[in-house]
């Protein structure tokens, strides 16, 4: 009788975000050292919603620690439509900014689009103005929305070639779905980009050798949705709380922040379970969050050299 023996699954490896940002970060400073000026980023914040402080904050301070001159300008949540287009159009005329940020989520009182237009595309540095979003589809030098940019470079820090592979992006944003499928596409992956609508979801991201979840919906993506050996990235953010205790029963590390603090942070990838079929994987923090600032970096920096030679 011949004894077969069983190999047990490992659990997929992780793609470390912090790791591959301060490489980015890394590079941007030896672009800045041999630059005869400091490019400029200001971010704009209008109001007072809690993530968006936070988030505007922390881009303004990396800018700075890495020798950028980075601004941030706060206006009342009362601020006029009209108000803002003249501020932004002050800063399209300033030849010491180079990048400029209008975070979102804005005002009901302000449109978002009439905003992103109103930026100069060569200072447009989260890549969302339609003439960026036009040659990026193009396939033409631009500059790309941060977060489907830092999602290439932590495919690519898995060293698995993207050309030929089947990739899968759950989510059609103008800020992610769409600018991630271009991506890849240019890259030769065959690429399926799923939504709301699409029909048997989990029949569509088995097949995927490439799987990026963006769709803003907790634990969507179970490990019954993902092809073994795949590539997963975890896009989503999601502050959940006790309600979600039962699910992530089985994630140690999520259940006791749960437990702690009345509240956890999760991606829209079942972390735990997933990471026993998939291969590679992003946790959720410390996987695309770090990438997304760091590529707005690296933006910058690409911006300042394109418009000042």
């Amino acid at each position: 009788m011949r004894l077969l023996w069983y190999k047990p699954r490992v659990p997929a490896r992780i793609i470390d975000g912090k790791a591959v940002a301060q490489q980015v970060e890394r590079e941007v400073l030896e672009v800045l050292a041999a630059l005869p000026y400091r490019p400029g980023l200001v971010a704009v914040r209008v109001g007072n919603d809690p993530a968006s402080e936070i988030y505007v904050r922390s881009k303004a301070r990396k800018a700075q620690e890495i020798g950028l001159r980075g601004t941030e300008l706060i206006f009342d949540a009362a601020m006029r439509e009209a108000d803002l287009l003249q501020e932004i159009d002050r800063l399209n005329h300033d030849d010491d900014v180079d990048g400029i940020l209008v975070q979102l989520p804005l005002p009901r009182q302000i449109d978002p689009r009439k905003m992103i237009d109103a930026i100069d595309p060569a200072k447009d540095v989260d890549g969302f103005h339609p003439i960026n979003v036009g040659r990026l589809h193009l396939g033409r030098a631009t500059l790309v929305p941060c977060t489907p940019a830092g999602v290439m470079r932590l495919i690519d820090s898995t060293g698995i070639p993207i050309d030929g592979k089947r990739a899968v992006v759950v989510g059609r944003s103008d800020i992610v779905g769409k600018p991630m499928a271009s991506l890849l596409l240019q890259r030769n992956a065959t690429v399926t980009i799923c939504h709301s609508r699409t029909y048997d979801l989990p029949s569509v991201t088995r097949e995927a050798d490439i799987l990026v979840a963006a769709i803003g919906k907790p634990m969507t993506i179970g490990p019954e949705m993902v092809k073994r050996g795949a590539i997963v990235i975890d896009v989503g953010m999601n502050r959940v709380g006790r309600e979600f205790a039962d699910r992530l029963a089985h994630d140690e590390e999520k259940s006791r922040l749960l437990a702690k603090n009345g509240n956890a942070l999760i991606g829209d990838v079942d972390y735990s379970r997933v990471r026993e079929v998939a291969e590679w994987i992003t946790p959720v923090p410390g996987g695309v969050g770090p990438m997304t600032i760091a590529m707005l970096m690296k933006n910058t920096v690409t911006a300042a050299q394109w418009r000042r030679r």
